[in-house]
């Protein structure tokens, strides 16, 4: 039951030979990693005035302005560093990898975690102001934005789980409508004014006082949010077709041209209408109503901005789950977040994003101004650390026109630098001191997962001389008997040797995902010299208990009824209750499906393992 309703909300899967079909072009790419930087737009400039109108009333859209363009000029400079990261990192994983391989592992540990904090805000934000902006067209549904917000994770949730290309089609044509109701806003409230309308001045409460330079920085830091997003094209490369780093810098070129226009655009219009945003009313909702009344194009561009608001999280939904995969290969992170679902999506990855940013949704009330105090931290700090991880690459490298690439990063980490420093300090009392505790957790996190993940590699590597006293040939066998393998382990080799000893017929068999990752497993199990023949079969599906029913069942087996299988796993047992929480559960899954069948006993073969500090010792003594 439970399968069916699987297959009818994500449809049918895709083979692993599919993902190359997945991958995105120009067209459904843009509107896919650039909906969270334009969508942007809808919030940046208003969290700005929020700052300066009650301090200085009405010349706040004067210094709106004069912010914006100094957010446009960085900008800039973020655009031109990243399109030489692209170029240098094209399998993806963006501040990351950089970090990691130029500034080292602790600093590629916490380019990470900020950069998956600030996906997980960019959900939570974004939800969140998509429901803040219809609720201020609809008052009526005030009460209940918890609960619509919460909802819409959900559907997204749905919606990317369904594949990359599928989620690409269903949520980049809503960016593209946004992009055209912003020109039309712009160009509508040029063309009145032009026609002579004088707007409204609103009656603006007694300023407090003087404008300060504190108070500048922090609206200033309010106007960065503008500028997430911009990193997500370079985490996600290898999702775009060949050649990927050419459509990648040609989407983040046209996406900063996009937020150049848009951006600049409607401060430029706030600068003439002078509405006054607050949780009543957000301030593009309030410039179309005294530019176009409550016609046509109000209601096109509260619909438009509601929904890019929500799609903006899909920014998140394709950076971090390729992120956090990419984290899990190098061992940063649990191993399933780097396994593909059904559908060639990180399933996991997914699950983790949508599950985190709603209950930040449900924490902070789905209030934009009580999230926006912990947002724009993280991006700025791995914006900082990839800047100079290519920095120090230029500089080492010494490659043709280094001086000119090293003089962009270089000014670039300067710039986001300063801007970490300005949002930390201003936006303390806002929330941006949460963010810069949880950095350190989960660095240190990130170190535990790394820690366990060696210590199991090194107690399951087979060394170059236990090849030769692995000779399994030695031993006689009696009975009949499957053992099957995930690789070429100590693991697997004691279930193989212990399999020799009760059966007369022993076949190892493993499942692999590509043609290459079958050649690597035969290539390591032709050196265990055993008469023990291997059978190896492809899934391109990546199911694993259905090809060892069919095979069990087939003539190749040479199974007739009436006899009894024996399927003996291997598998380790780990020393603490998170370890376990770091492996697949593989083992059990495919106990409880092959228990389903009369003529097919299970048996296991555990290998206990040793605690994680002797060879966090071993590490230390290696650096």
């Amino acid at each position: 039951m439970i399968e069916k309703l699987r297959k009818i909300i994500l449809g049918k899967p895709l083979k692993t030979s599919d993902l190359h079909g997945e991958k995105l072009g120009i067209l459904w790419g843009l509107p896919i990693l650039s909906s969270d930087a334009i969508s942007s737009v809808a919030y940046a400039g208003q969290e700005m005035l929020l700052v300066l109108i009650p301090m200085i009333g009405v010349a706040a859209y004067g210094k709106m302005s004069l912010l914006s363009g100094c957010i446009i000029g960085l900008l800039l400079v973020l655009m031109l560093s990243y399109r030489q990261t692209i170029d240098s990192y094209p399998n993806g994983g963006g501040a990351f990898m950089v970090s990691k391989e130029n500034l080292g592992n602790t600093a590629g540990m916490v380019a990470g975690a900020a950069l998956a904090a600030d996906y997980i805000l960019t959900v939570a934000v974004s939800v969140s102001s998509g429901v803040e902006q219809i609720t201020s067209a609809f008052g009526g549904l005030q009460p209940y934005r918890v609960m619509i917000a919460s909802a819409l994770v959900i559907l997204l949730m749905i919606g990317n789980l369904r594949g990359i290309r599928e989620s690409s089609k269903v949520f980049g044509v809503p960016a593209y409508a946004f992009i055209l109701g912003i020109l039309i806003l712009i160009i509508g409230g040029a063309i009145k004014l032009q026609n002579g309308y004088i707007p409204k001045e609103p009656n603006f409460e007694k300023p407090l006082g003087a404008i300060s330079l504190l108070i500048m920085l922090k609206a200033f830091a309010s106007g960065c949010t503008a500028l997430t997003g911009v990193e997500a094209v370079s985490n996600a490369v290898p999702n775009f077709k060949d050649p990927s780093t050419k459509y990648a810098k040609t989407v983040l070129l046209i996406l900063s041209m996009i937020i150049l226009l848009l951006f600049g655009g409607t401060s430029v219009i706030a600068n003439y209408y002078h509405v006054i945003p607050s949780e009543e009313g957000a301030m593009l909702i309030l410039i179309a109503e005294e530019i176009f009344g409550h016609n046509f194009f109000f209601y096109y561009i509260t619909t438009t901005t509601f929904v890019i608001l929500i799609l903006a999280a899909n920014t998140a939904y394709t950076g971090f789950p390729m992120l956090i995969a990419v984290m899990a290969k190098e061992k940063y992170a649990p191993q399933q977040l780097s396994m593909r679902g059904d559908k060639l999506s990180y399933d996991n990855g997914i699950l983790l994003l949508s599950a985190v940013s709603a209950l930040l949704i449900i924490g902070f009330q789905a209030n934009v101004t009580s999230l926006i105090g912990l947002y724009a931290v993280g991006v700025f700090i791995s914006f900082t650390l990839s800047q100079s991880g290519m920095f120090i690459k230029w500089r080492r490298e010494r490659s043709k026109n280094w001086h000119f690439k090293a003089a962009i990063n270089g000014f670039g980490a300067l710039l986001t630098a300063t801007v970490v420093v300005i949002i930390s300090i201003a936006k303390f009392e806002e929330g941006s001191w949460i963010i810069l505790i949880l950095i350190p957790i989960l660095v240190f996190l990130q170190m535990k997962v790394y820690v366990h993940y060696v210590a199991v590699k090194e107690q399951l590597k087979i060394k170059g001389s236990e090849y030769e006293t692995a000779d399994l040939s030695k031993l006689e066998y009696h009975n009949k008997i499957i053992v099957p393998i995930e690789s070429v382990n100590v693991a697997s080799v004691r279930a193989l040797r212990y399999a020799k000893t009760i059966c007369e017929e022993v076949t190892a068999f493993t499942v692999v995902m590509s043609e290459e990752e079958g050649k690597i497993i035969l290539e390591k199990y032709n050196k265990l010299n055993t008469d023990i023949p291997l059978v190896i079969k492809l899934s391109p599906y990546r199911k694993v208990v259905e090809p060892l029913i069919r095979f069990i069942e087939s003539a190749e087996y040479d199974h007739t009824p009436g006899d009894m299988i024996t399927v003996l796993l291997s598998s380790f047992v780990v020393r603490k209750w998170w370890h376990a929480l770091l492996h697949g559960n593989t083992r059990k899954y495919i106990e409880k499906k092959l228990l389903k069948h009369k003529h097919i006993v299970v048996s296991n073969m555990p290998l206990q393992l040793k605690d994680d500090h002797y060879f966090q010792k071993h590490l230390a003594s290696k650096r």
